[in-house]
């Protein structure tokens, strides 16, 4: 094995480029890039969670009001010849209406409803609902429609003992189309 001589000078080692001013730069553009991405993400999530909450709302209000007219039906408190738009000679309002609290009669979208818009109570910091801190939101962006029409027989003539209800819930909310959420069914006669 051969040995290099060593002189005695001291050797000098390179010294280590380190960072940059450019590279310094471009790595704070890459960071900045990535961090709005993530903040716009946080955002459309923030945005999505309001939405669906409403979603829901409109939903639960669509299945209430179907099962209002059921309700109604079986404990007799209307009669089935009531089960009708007003341009049938029925009950029911014609077109979309806001979601005002129901009337004496206790079913909504009649001409007895009250002039109090239906609201949700959420639960407070505490996460209970009927506590005092609970929350209340007012229904100011919805509306709901009950359309209740006929149903032919195979023959064409008209079923006097069934129709059909189609009850709309219509979302409105800045940013976003308008949504329209449906329930439908059947009533007879018969409960």
């Amino acid at each position: 094995m051969n040995k290099l001589p060593t002189s005695g000078l001291p050797t000098r080692t390179k010294p280590s480029p380190g960072f940059s001013l450019i590279e310094v730069m471009f790595a704070v553009v890459i960071l900045s890039v990535g961090l709005m991405a993530l903040l716009a993400v946080f955002a459309q999530a923030v945005s999505a969670t309001r939405f669906s909450r409403e979603d829901q709302i409109a939903k639960q209000k669509a299945r209430e009001a179907i099962e209002g007219v059921y309700a109604a039906r079986n404990d007799t408190s209307i009669a089935f010849s009531d089960i009708q738009n007003v341009s049938n000679s029925g009950i029911f309002n014609d077109g979309f209406r806001p979601l005002y609290l129901p009337g004496p009669n206790g079913i909504v979208n009649t001409a007895q409803d009250t002039t109090t818009l239906d609201r949700m109570v959420l639960p407070g910091p505490d996460g209970k609902v009927g506590t005092g801190d609970d929350v209340t939101v007012p229904l100011v962006n919805f509306q709901r429609q009950i359309l209740i029409t006929s149903v032919t027989n195979a023959d064409g003539s008209t079923n006097p003992d069934l129709r059909h209800i189609t009850v709309t819930v219509r979302v409105t909310s800045p940013g976003r189309p308008l949504r329209d959420y449906v329930v439908r069914g059947f009533i007879s006669r018969y409960p």
